[in-house]
């Protein structure tokens, strides 16, 4: 009986984990390289991967949690000068809504399985 209840607590712990949402962070890449780290998303906010173009012709990338409003929009970035501003970088932000979603295709929902797998072995172990 200890056993069973071991496992469900287990798998139920899983589920609670699995509400807030997992997302890759980078704060601002250039080209294909992107330092990245995972951040825990507020209520509201999706996963987002960020194109765009700085001075006409370098790639820039930004990953993280984004409110769900600003989800699917290309928005510039300008830098004020002292006549005029002058736009840095133009961003194109896709939302996603799984754990880990802004990260490269099929790497969605991996951690939560492994998460659920390991939570299961180790009740059996230590029942």
């Amino acid at each position: 009986m200890n056993r069973v209840i071991l496992q469900l607590f287990a798998v139920g712990f899983c589920f609670a984990i699995g509400q807030a949402l997992r997302c890759y962070e980078c704060k601002l890449g250039v080209f294909d390289f992107c330092l990245t780290t995972t951040t825990t998303c507020e209520s509201g906010e999706q996963c987002f991967s960020g194109v765009g173009t700085a001075a006409g012709f370098v790639d820039v990338k930004k990953k993280g949690c984004l409110p769900v409003a600003e989800c699917n929009q290309t928005k510039e970035v300008n830098f004020p000068s002292s006549n005029a501003s002058a736009t840095v970088y133009s961003m194109t932000k896709t939302c996603c809504n799984t754990d880990l979603c802004n990260a490269a295709p099929g790497t969605s929902g991996l951690s939560l399985a492994l998460a659920t797998v390991t939570a299961l072995f180790v009740a059996n172990v230590l029942v």
